[in-house]
């Protein structure tokens, strides 16, 4: 079944968020305490207890999969965003999930900018829970820098007009998809491990098995990745948008799709006629031997780009923001891997 596809990035506001959180805010002072609304009969738990499940709370439920993996019945977690049609960037922030927050054990959250509503949540519930911030465990080059740059893209959130594309947040810095590069994910679970291990001693050595596991599980996968690269490096792959990048990088792809085209669609900005000419052309002159479609972000200049690889015979691999119905995060990679091999010819 079709997902649903987010709305074009022009309709995506911050100005939406900000209110959505204040509102949710004016609110907490005598919703605290209770249990949060929606929340399991398990409760928030308490470290050590071993009675109740310790809470996780993520920001999407990609970052909840490799939650889930690591603590296993030991741990309940909630991701705010499981939904495709739900925008992090301006997502709407609500009461249940300021007390989510706040009553979590351990939060986990993209970051980099990717995810602005958390890092408000975060801050405003005045919860004492580590954060599990998976740009910053990734390591990758100009991750720290993202990282920091992470609270003053909420504060653009919060103060801005509500033209995402004129607050100043210049994707083109950074890639925040972290998640499509499978050794920050098992960073992540190393990092959910740690910050179980100490809210619940006695289970540590679990959740770092756990961790340990979910990584090794992503080692066949990282050999594909490199199977790829060495048979097909340097070969031409087009995106709509850098999602998934890192994936694409890991095999030794090269996108050829102008970074104008890319950003203009990320950044919910107009295409100028000469940049979408020369996007699609890349279909019909054998510049690329595949179409890496982001199908949860259409538009005009995004369909007519599908509509010429279609047309040239030239594969699509449509690739998402948040995890397939029925699919855990390592069934979710596995998916896209296969899907990319199998488009460049192997």
């Amino acid at each position: 079944m079709p997902r649903p596809a987010l709305p074009s990035r022009t309709s995506r506001t911050s100005l939406a968020l900000a209110g959505g959180l204040t509102a949710a805010l004016a609110l907490t002072a005598c919703g605290a305490g209770g249990s949060s609304p929606g929340a399991s009969a398990s409760g928030s738990g308490s470290a050590g207890s071993g009675s109740a499940a310790l809470t996780v709370v993520a920001s999407t439920d990609v970052w909840g999969s490799v939650a889930s993996a690591v603590g296993g019945d030991a741990v309940e977690v909630t991701s705010i965003i499981d939904d495709p049609s739900q925008d992090p960037h301006s997502f709407e922030a609500t009461t249940r999930d300021q007390l989510l927050v706040q009553d979590a054990d351990v939060v986990v959250q993209n970051g980099g900018g990717y995810d602005p509503f958390m890092e408000q949540l975060v801050e405003a519930s005045g919860t004492e829970a580590p954060v599990v911030d998976a740009v910053e465990v990734s390591g990758l080059e100009g991750s720290q820098d993202a990282a920091g740059h992470s609270d003053e893209h909420g504060d653009e959130h919060a103060e801005g007009s509500g033209d995402h594309a004129d607050e100043g947040h210049a994707h083109g810095e950074f890639n925040e998809h972290v998640w499509y590069d499978l050794a920050t994910a098992g960073k992540v679970a190393e990092a959910v491990a740690e910050a179980l291990g100490k809210a619940d001693p006695q289970q540590a050595a679990t959740f770092e098995a756990n961790a340990k596991a979910f990584t090794e599980g992503l080692a066949p996968l990282q050999a594909q990745e490199a199977e790829v690269s060495a048979k097909s490096s340097g070969t031409g792959v087009a995106i709509t948008e850098p999602v998934p990048d890192y994936m694409l990088e890991a095999m030794g792809l090269v996108v050829k799709t102008p970074e104008e085209f890319s950003e203009a669609v990320e950044e919910g900005t107009d295409v100028s006629p000469s940049v979408l000419a020369d996007t699609t052309a890349l279909f019909t002159d054998g510049t690329v031997k595949a179409l890496v479609y982001n199908e949860q972000t259409t538009g005009a200049e995004t369909d007519a780009v599908l509509k010429a690889a279609q047309a040239a015979g030239v594969p699509v691999v449509p690739v998402t923001e948040t995890l397939p119905d029925g699919q855990d995060y390592t069934q979710w990679m596995s998916s896209n891997t296969e899907a990319i091999r199998a488009a460049v010819g192997l």
